[in-house]
């Protein structure tokens, strides 16, 4: 089996001794990290588009173990937020290497991006509305821009991740040229971008690959004539949740990224996140209440969704195995956790080992927007992180503190 085409990284790879001694050792809730995990899965996706210049999207899991990891692989990295820009910088990113993409960018934000390209003028700034460069103007900048086009069709797993049929993002198709030669008359006009939406498997790969035709084709139109740096055609390309999913064969998707752009006027670029991350994580959790309900048996455990809100977000499926007594008999249970919300909920009537008091559970395919969206409600102190790598771990983020929740209060 080629490197492309290796398979994914399921709940039941993981070692579940070590995991279990992991959990004993540094408590629960506890996020695990697999730093190979990473390394192999940016490689896997670098290796099928050699020609393209690939960029972790750095949204998806802005630690400082994941970007220094893969900054040492040999990737870049796309920021969406001055806080990004800050961590991947801090990592040892060469802010010349950087890409900003603003979103509705606070001033602040729009602030450190143009004093981060005064001293380092690669930096490349893409916006999706005129009042972005408009602003980017009044504050003296005249740099690297792109332009964020929105082909006016969305993919991926769910509707809230659909980006490219969300006016939110881009600019509409029948503006792309006269935008794009203000651009040209006002900076330094040097690629063109869009991101159609997250999660995309073999199901959603037809609308996702016209989707990118039409990227292409307004890539095309913003050229004018002109040659650009690149043409950013953005991530989306998903992993398997379930176990019954299969992985991408990236050989195969390379081959139709490249029939759906032809010819391009830059190099292609490509911001995968999700595919990078989502698989090399896992979420360890404690049981600490069994309750038999009318419907069903109600499994409480210590993470919730403030530690994990995917499923509430998103109704996302996240694999869950009982690591304590995996050879159990299976029976439908519903596992939640302490906050007051019936949305704090990460399965409903599954079948899982049967789950006891006292026993750890594995929540699967947690590395994309898992500790990055944790959060403090309820007051609800953050969980501590772990990094895998090889034969050795180490603590990359402690478990926050009933004190730090009130940290920052006056």
């Amino acid at each position: 089996m080629s490197q492309t085409t290796a398979p994914a990284h399921r709940l039941a790879d993981w070692d579940g001794d070590r995991l279990l001694g992991l959990a004993d050792e540094h408590a629960t809730p506890l996020y695990v990290l697999d730093l190979d995990r990473v390394r192999a899965n940016y490689r896997r996706f670098a290796e099928a588009f050699p020609d393209a210049h690939v960029m972790y999207a750095a949204k998806a899991h802005t630690g400082r173990a994941v970007l220094e990891t893969l900054l040492e692989a040999g990737a870049d990295i796309e920021c969406a937020a001055a806080g990004e820009l800050k961590r991947a910088v801090e990592a040892g990113a060469d802010p010349n290497a950087l890409q900003y993409t603003a979103v509705n960018p606070p001033g602040r934000d729009l602030d450190y991006a143009v004093d981060l390209a005064a001293e380092h003028p690669g930096l490349t700034i893409t916006g999706g509305a005129a009042d972005t460069f408009d602003r980017l103007a009044e504050r003296g900048y005249d740099g690297r821009v792109a332009l964020r086009v929105n082909p006016g069709i969305g993919t991926g797993h769910h509707e809230k991740v659909a980006t490219g049929k969300d006016a939110k993002f881009g600019v509409p198709t029948d503006r792309v040229s006269g935008m794009a030669a203000d651009l040209r008359d006002r900076f330094e006009f040097v690629g063109v971008h869009a991101h159609v939406g997250s999660g995309v498997l073999r199901e959603d790969l037809d609308d996702h690959m016209e989707a990118i035709s039409q990227i292409a084709d307004l890539a095309r139109t913003a050229a004018g004539g002109h040659g650009l740096d690149f043409v950013d055609i953005g991530g989306g390309f998903g992993v398997p949740y379930r176990p019954e999913e299969d992985a991408l064969d990236m050989d195969e998707v390379a081959r139709r990224v490249r029939r759906a752009v032809g010819d391009l006027p830059g190099r292609l670029k490509l911001e995968p996140g999700r595919y990078v991350v989502a698989d090399a994580e896992c979420l360890l959790t404690r049981v600490n209440t069994v309750k038999e309900a009318p419907a069903s048996t109600v499994v409480g455990v210590d993470a919730s969704l403030a530690t994990l809100v995917r499923p509430a977000m998103f109704d996302s499926y996240h694999h869950i195995r009982n690591l304590s007594a995996p050879d159990r008999s299976r029976e439908p249970v519903s596992v939640g956790g302490p906050c007051c919300t019936s949305a704090d909920i990460f399965c409903t009537d599954r079948p899982v080992a049967r789950p006891e008091r006292g026993d750890l559970l594995a929540v699967g395919t947690a590395g994309a927007y898992g500790y990055e969206l944790a959060n403090q409600f309820h007051s609800q102190p953050r969980p501590a992180e772990v990094a895998l790598d090889g034969s050795e771990e180490r603590v990359v983020r402690r478990r926050e503190t009933l004190s730090d929740v009130t940290r920052l209060e006056q």
